[in-house]
């Protein structure tokens, strides 16, 4: 199976260096290449391989910054011109550069980033002089939250989100995000869906902050449009996951005389690497149609044999008065990456529109 660091393969730095040599005549390809496969490469992960080519590209560079902004510039030009119109996941060294170089520089790197966006996204980049310059910042991402180009509007949204992930966190915007409002309301229509999913994002990021924000924004903005509709409700999907009492009033979603029966657990002994498999049936008591939202709530065994709760969506949908439904799921415990499990006593909860109806407990052991 491919891996990511191998992105930075000897193909890859091989056309890297013929276009750096296109607009650089003095650079040295075979020296380039040579620093660029140290002893040390081999065992380097994406993110340290992305640095390490910042680097290594930046002692071939000019020590004016300037100058060396309009060869990366001229460098992405080039890129174009054989084909590569938007920077795949490698190229992302050239935003990390201005971040590393011109972070004392703004005006500068400010230029740099608005070109280097429309290639390569910049949303890591922009967050050091964020957290450097605060006001100075934001009034530059409301200036790109008008920008023609889709690429730099959506920076203006992405960059700002308080809590991107595999990013550093902006504390300020943490605590106060009132700030970047504007950009928001700048973007909420925005014809780019790539750029209106960001504003959901950006919410998103929000409201596990200050919830309060989010609910007068999905109030404020109720209605204007299908679009704004649709990022309101992405915005709100950690406070749905929550069961927050007025998101889930905003949305409808009201769990009185809505009933869980027959919920079963097929499988209350599971082995890691297998499935659990649960079904249950849900009803519509009201004597009108209703939104009913089913989710449920697995409490993960933790390595301090602690339980705690992650949400799984499963549908959202209007049943009818008396409606009844059968739901039957399964839930994956194969070994991924991003979550360990542990062996022992976890639990299974049945939520209708942010309420739990049900819980049962079932055991997972080791293969």
């Amino acid at each position: 199976m491919a891996l990511l660091k191998d992105l930075y393969s000897p193909a890859f730095f091989k056309n890297l260096s013929d276009s750096l040599k296109t607009v650089m005549p003095s650079f040295n390809r075979q020296r380039f290449t040579s620093q660029i496969f140290s002893d040390e490469f081999s065992g380097m992960e994406l993110k340290e391989r992305m640095k390490h080519t910042t680097r290594t590209m930046h002692s071939f560079m000019p020590s004016d910054f300037k100058k060396a902004v309009r060869i990366i510039l001229h460098l992405i030009v080039e890129l174009r011109k054989k084909g590569i119109t938007e920077g795949g996941l490698a190229y992302i060294f050239l935003p990390d550069y201005i971040e590393t170089y011109g972070i004392d520089d703004f005006e500068i790197s400010m230029k740099a980033i608005e070109e280097i966006t429309q290639f390569i996204s910049c949303e890591f980049a922009v967050r050091p002089f964020y957290i450097k310059y605060g006001s100075k910042m934001v009034s530059q991402m409301k200036k790109w939250s008008l920008h023609k180009k889709d690429e730099v509007r959506r920076l203006a949204s992405e960059g700002s989100r308080p809590r991107l992930p595999w990013a550093m966190a902006i504390p300020a915007l943490k605590q106060d995000p009132r700030p970047i409002l504007p950009i928001l309301e700048n973007l909420k229509n925005d014809l780019s869906e790539s750029v209106r999913r960001s504003v959901a994002n950006n919410l998103n990021d929000i409201a596990k902050d200050h919830p309060d924000i989010v609910v007068a924004l999905a109030k404020k903005w109720k209605g204007k449009s299908k679009q704004t509709d649709a990022i309101i409700k992405h915005g709100s999907r950690t406070l749905l996951k929550r069961g927050h009492e007025q998101i889930l009033s905003h949305f409808g979603l009201k769990s009185k005389n809505l009933l869980i029966s027959a919920f079963d657990i097929a499988n209350p002994s599971v082995l890691i690497g297998g499935e659990l498999e649960f079904s249950f049936r849900v009803t519509n008591k009201n004597n009108k149609s209703q939104i009913v939202r089913l989710e449920y709530g697995l409490y993960y065994n933790k390595s301090n044999n602690l339980l705690s709760r992650k949400v799984f969506k499963i549908s959202e949908k209007t049943f009818k008065a008396g409606e009844t439904v059968s739901v039957t799921k399964k839930q994956s415990f194969r070994r991924i990456t991003t979550r360990v499990h542990y062996p022992g006593p976890h639990r299974l909860s049945i939520i209708v529109n942010g309420e739990e109806k049900d819980l049962k407990d079932f055991v997972v052991k080791g293969e």
